[in-house]
């Protein structure tokens, strides 16, 4: 139930997805979704929990690269549509273990912990930045412009490329 309701999330947002919406899509009783785990809020909270772990599991499991990706995209869509529909994330969410895998890469490179977060949050922000808002850059910069030569996507590695001190944050 929790994948369809992923789904729907991600296709048009909580805000327009009813527990019926999500009952159907499953083939059970929305009675039994609200018994189960309770309101839309409680339902959204075990969707981002779900996609976490489903993503976590995915990295830990060495699945392919289009795998992981794949499950990061269905994340990030459903992060930010929750968001968009004025949900607070950073509440429902319990944890963030795909994040803290990236600010412990991040700590070693650096040995400063703000720092490590601050260039963590940084590259998370340029990488959803251009797989969330990649089309409008390119139009608003100009960059679709047949004339000016193909702009290439960010590399699903280019976390690991960022985390350095992107804001001189590192304390000496």
């Amino acid at each position: 139930m929790l994948s369809h309701a992923a789904d729907l999330f991600a296709e048009r947002g909580p805000a327009a997805t009813t527990l019926r919406d999500i009952a159907a899509r499953s083939k059970v009783n929305a009675g039994l979704i609200f018994r189960h785990i309770g309101n839309k809020e409680a339902v959204v909270a075990a969707v981002l929990d779900q996609l976490a772990d489903d993503l976590i599991a995915a990295r830990d499991a060495g699945s392919s690269r289009e795998e992981v990706e794949a499950r990061a995209e269905r994340s990030w869509k459903v992060i930010a549509r929750a968001l968009l529909d004025g949900y607070d994330v950073g509440r429902l969410q319990h944890g963030f273990p795909n994040v803290e895998q990236l600010v412990a890469v991040a700590r070693e490179r650096q040995g400063d912990e703000y720092a490590a977060r601050v260039a963590t949050a940084d590259a998370l922000a340029l990488q959803l930045g251009w797989r969330l808002f990649g089309p409008f850059l390119r139009a608003a910069t100009g960059l679709d412009d047949p004339h000016a030569g193909p702009v290439p996507e960010p590399p699903p590695d280019v976390l690991g490329d960022h985390l350095a001190d992107p804001r001189g944050l590192q304390r000496e």
